[in-house]
């Protein structure tokens, strides 16, 4: 007798596993559109109890609206070539306006934009190559505001900041970032100045930008944009109308620049502080140890000037310097910006530390001979701006030792072992006639500078034209 199999109910559940297995994906598309919903009303609800983006936007807004006014548009122009653009800021109530040397040191007009667009014409005060700063005053103040500082309070690395000024001549713009790092040597000159204690910053600082201020989280003051790293191979730092924004940014901080800007239009040139000391340690900063554990680094007294300031208060050699003013000194170019730029009077508090303990004194800055105020940073300058190394003989006469290759001074015909006769018509007969004579050609600006110069076994001078880009 034949069987038969039943196969309804084994169908019946292969029919219903395969229904599922086809239902699955919809289910599961569902589900994760149901948990979509979910999660960004979730969102939406944490962003309407919880305001805090809105409360940064509106304090940005606030900083925008009370900075703006104080920052100037800056157009520089010369008989010989066309306008240059740069920024700046107000900097008092008498129409003080600080910007950049390298943006109007060599011009023979300068014109401001206000953010309103009225336009008016500005006098150059006085400016300082070796700090890259120049003061100038608007011939109008109605409409000026100056910008608050935030006089004798040091930024902190990690502090919010804001750059403002014509990055790429889109005006008026504003870029935010933090304080990378304080008291930065980049070993430039290349914004034509031998100042090395910047504050670093990661806001986008591009051509246009120079001149203009850095502004901290209560819309004050805190430095002025003066340099960019870009990168490039052999030129690692450049002013920002030289190159675009690498994430690394410099600003001379603004004690440097009140000293400076307050002598400038007061007196119409800077004198600059002098310690009484000279460095020990190779001329490298060194550990502060307390017992066996570093605490930081300082730079080394070599020696004590008999009388000087440093003598008056109480430092001794082996002495290693922590802090002057406030500010850190971990290297001898640091603490040399930090003096040089103090005015002569200022009293600084310094922070030593002498066999392994703290020591804390108040000195009282001296005033830098004119030799040593300008000697260094001249030649600095003109190495790195010029290309341009000069030597001695022993009748004190002044020669070319060397011109950098593609140098302004090498293009322009320089050589080794040439004597120079005379800068833009002033006779050199000593080192103290070509300092003076630098600093009254403002060549790191820009302008065109004459040197009158003689070969080794030429009977005649002849006169070659340096021109160094602004």
């Amino acid at each position: 007798m034949r069987r038969f199999i039943t196969l309804g109910p084994a169908a019946v559940v292969l029919l219903t596993v395969l229904a599922a297995l086809l239902a699955a994906p919809e289910i599961v598309r569902r589900t994760e559109a149901q948990q979509a919903v979910v999660q960004v009303q979730l969102a939406r609800q944490e962003l309407v109890q919880d305001d805090i983006l809105l409360r940064i936007n509106r304090a940005n807004r606030a900083i925008a609206r009370s900075v703006e006014p104080g920052v100037v548009h800056l157009m520089a122009a010369t008989r010989f070539r066309s306008g240059s653009a740069g920024s700046g800021w107000v900097y008092d109530d008498e129409g003080h306006i600080l910007t950049n040397a390298h943006v109007v040191g060599g011009a023979d007009s300068v014109r401001v934009q206000l953010h309103t667009g009225r336009t008016m014409n500005a006098d150059v005060v006085g400016v300082d190559v070796f700090t890259d700063i120049a003061v100038l005053r608007a011939e109008d103040s109605m409409g000026l505001v100056a910008l608050p500082r935030a006089t004798d309070e040091l930024p902190q690395q990690g502090d919010r900041v804001f750059a403002f000024g014509s990055p790429f001549n889109f005006k008026f713009s504003m870029s935010e970032g933090i304080v990378s790092g304080l008291g930065r040597d980049p070993n430039t000159g290349a914004a034509g100045s031998a100042f090395t204690n910047f504050i670093q910053t990661d806001a986008a600082v591009n051509p246009g930008n120079s001149g203009g201020p850095l502004i901290d989280v209560q819309g004050r003051v805190i430095g002025m944009n003066v340099a960019i790293a870009t990168g490039r191979s052999g030129d690692a730092l450049a002013t920002p109308n030289e190159g675009q924004s690498a994430g690394i940014s410099f600003a001379i901080p603004l004690p440097t620049i009140e000293s400076v800007a307050d002598q400038l239009i007061e007196t119409g040139h800077v004198a600059r502080g002098r310690l009484g000391i000279a460095f020990g340690g190779f001329g490298r900063g060194q550990p502060i140890l307390d017992g066996e554990q570093r605490v930081g680094t300082g730079v080394q007294v070599g020696q004590v000037t008999r009388g000087g300031p440093a003598e008056r208060a109480g430092i001794l050699a082996d002495d290693i310097i922590e802090s002057i003013g406030g500010q850190a000194v971990p290297s001898p170019e640091i603490l040399r910006a930090v003096v040089n730029t103090m005015r002569p009077g200022r009293e600084l508090s310094i922070r030593v530390w002498r066999d392994g303990r703290p020591v804390e004194a108040t000195v009282v800055l001296d005033e830098l001979d004119s030799i040593n105020a300008i000697g260094g940073p001249t030649e600095q300058m003109l190495s790195y701006r010029v290309g341009l190394d000069i030597t001695l003989d022993n009748g004190g006469r002044v020669y070319v030792r060397r011109a950098k290759s593609d140098s302004p001074a090498a293009q322009a015909g320089l050589e080794p072992r040439q004597q120079i006769l005379a800068v833009d018509g002033v006779s050199i007969e000593s080192y103290t006639d070509f300092l003076d004579a630098i600093a009254g050609s403002r060549i790191s600006l820009g302008r065109a500078t004459r040197f009158l110069v003689q070969s080794q076994g030429d009977d005649e001078a002849r006169e070659l034209t340096v021109r160094v880009r602004p």
